[in-house]
């Protein structure tokens, strides 16, 4: 554990500093894609759709990474000042709380969203209100238990080796943890994974024939296992072995990826919809003509 007045094992000024800047860059990026997104679904009545609630949850969760990620970056950027984590060990609990609940809404959240889209696409049947917003509580509903387990004792949250943001910790590797990891990875990515897998390669083979495919089908997967897969490694890697025996700097580095998801899921999402598009330009469109009115 790094002393109060000193950098962490493995990290010099610099790299803390690029450390922080990442994470700034991917905050803000997230932040204010997502924030767009969710603006343009409570401005435009056209938005308000069983469907788009299923994206409009997305975008809360994917807001909420960073927003995690901002708290990280604003950490790392005073770590080359004042060398400590600012919150303390309450901070960092919650801190390791939110993260995960909003990571496992995003993940789940993208499952959601795919099998919507296969019941849309595939059974030409509108998605209906009750279903759509069973969806929803049951994805925050879940996140936020299976966040919730660490704080009572299954599994624990501790500080990543940057010490500027917390997380499950995997430095244990010991019962506690594998049972938590191995039961919490089957129900919230490997679940996911294969509904989100399944739902767009039925979409694909029945769709591709009749030339109607209009979403993409393979980035919602491939973000799910090159964004969230090098946490899923990392922590397998810790139930198998010592993790000590990974540099702290490549330890960062599934965080850093991670951190990319809320971006790569706007795009796909959001600007990727004509719809959501034409939203979003109705909104920017609406807010210039009140400027331009009052000037």
């Amino acid at each position: 554990m790094a002393e109060p007045g000193t950098l962490p094992a493995g990290f010099g000024e610099i790299e803390v500093l690029a450390v922080g800047t990442v994470l700034l860059v991917e905050a803000l990026s997230g932040l204010s894609l997502n924030s767009l997104t969710i603006f343009s679904f409570c401005k435009t009545p056209e938005l308000r759709t069983p469907s788009h609630l299923l994206v409009l949850s997305l975008a809360l969760a994917d807001s909420g990474i960073s927003l995690n990620a901002l708290i990280a970056a604003t950490s790392s950027l005073l770590r080359v000042s004042h060398r400590r984590w600012p919150y303390g060990s309450g901070g960092c609990q919650a801190h390791g709380f939110q993260g995960f609940t909003t990571a496992l809404a995003s993940i789940c959240g993208s499952a959601a969203i795919a099998w919507g889209r296969y019941h849309h696409y595939c059974t030409r049947r509108p998605l209906a209100w009750s279903t759509a917003i069973s969806l929803v509580l049951f994805v925050w509903l879940s996140s936020a238990f299976w966040a919730a387990l660490p704080l009572l004792g299954w599994g624990h949250y501790d500080y990543e080796p940057l010490r500027t943001c917390c997380t499950l910790d995997y430095s244990r590797g010991d019962r506690n943890f594998t049972s938590f990891l191995f039961t919490m990875a089957f129900f919230n990515f490997l679940t996911p994974l294969f509904i989100t897998l399944t739902s767009y390669q039925l979409m694909e083979q029945k769709l591709r024939r009749s030339g109607h495919l209009q979403v993409n089908t393979t980035l919602p997967a491939r973000t799910l296992l090159l964004g969230w897969g090098p946490y899923a490694l990392l922590y397998l890697y810790a139930t198998i072995a010592d993790v000590t025996s990974i540099s702290p700097k490549l330890q960062m580095v599934p965080a850093l990826i991670a951190k990319t998801v809320p971006t790569i899921n706007a795009v796909n999402y959001a600007l990727g919809s004509e719809m959501v598009c034409r939203g979003i330009w109705q909104c920017l469109s609406l807010q210039r003509s009140k400027q331009d009115g009052a000037k």
